[in-house]
């Protein structure tokens, strides 16, 4: 109850059940109560007027004040007498008192506590990290997909670079491309394309120019396929490859150049300043 209470989204409060869960505890504690206010009547009934009357004292005090008293309370010297141990072979001597009963109901609810969460823990997916991360997970992408339906698409004209998209592009290119060109996309069955050496040119900027290639595929080549349009990746995954090969294009490879790159490929090109 208390993890489904607290977890995200569980809809707990929502839940018929949970409400049926709390009128079934309010009757029964009302039950509880009836049946311990019949028993304290019959018991007070056999006291003595003396005791009937230490009794109601007692009874007079607040309740948090005798849940204070009981944690707290220094007994007297007469009262220490009667709960005394004396363990006699080695002198010392000791209070048995009682445990508070707040902290008896905290113990034995942690003990049902426990074992009801283990169980649970061990055999279902109920608390388990793994299942929360799946469901997470899920909750993620089905956003994602929501949003993707609705933000606008990212086309030729629209694409623009952003550095921030180099980390996913990266990722992005390894998934869909490094089969082809290459770790750092130093070449392989398709071109280096970290050099200034093209095959395919279609754009005046280098940046236009792979997400036209991504978008429509290799005239001279069916390999290097359309990716966007067969719905491999979007125009924004596209926007984000772009913009990854573009810094290691354009950014990098004139600071450090690709070390171990395949032959340079096509015509060399020189592109436009800029990467939009």
């Amino acid at each position: 109850m208390a993890f489904e209470m607290f977890a995200h989204d569980s809809g707990y409060f929502s839940s018929p059940f949970f409400w049926g869960l709390m009128l079934i505890a309010v009757i029964l504690l009302l039950i509880m109560n009836s049946i311990g206010d019949l028993i304290e009547n019959q018991n007070f009934s056999r006291l003595s007027d003396e005791e009937k009357a230490l009794y109601l004292k007692e009874k007079s005090t607040p309740y948090f004040q005798k849940l204070w008293n009981s944690a707290f309370k220094k007994q007297s010297a007469t009262e220490e007498k009667d709960i005394l141990i004396d363990h006699g072979f080695d002198g010392i001597t000791e209070l048995d008192n009682s445990l508070p009963k707040w902290w008896i109901g905290l113990f034995w609810f942690g003990c049902i506590f426990c074992a009801v969460y283990l169980t649970a823990f061990s055999f279902t997916d109920y608390a388990h990290p793994e299942a929360e991360l799946t469901h997470e997970t899920k909750t993620m992408l089905a956003s994602i997909a929501e949003f993707e339906k609705t933000a606008p698409q990212i086309n030729l004209e629209s694409a623009k670079y952003n550095a921030d998209n180099i980390a996913e592009g990266k990722e992005l290119f390894k998934t869909n491309c490094a089969t082809c060109h290459g770790e750092g996309a130093k070449g392989g069955i398709g071109p280096n394309l970290t050099d200034s050496h093209w095959i395919n040119v279609k754009e005046k900027s280098l940046f236009k120019n792979v997400f036209w290639m991504l978008e429509n595929g290799s005239p001279n080549n069916p390999t290097m396929r359309p990716l966007i349009k067969e719905g491999t990746i979007t125009g924004r995954d596209a926007e984000k490859i772009a913009a990854y090969i573009y810094h290691i294009n354009q950014e990098t490879a004139p600071i450090t150049p690709a070390q171990g790159g395949a032959a340079p490929q096509g015509q060399e090109v020189h592109w436009e300043n800029g990467n939009n």
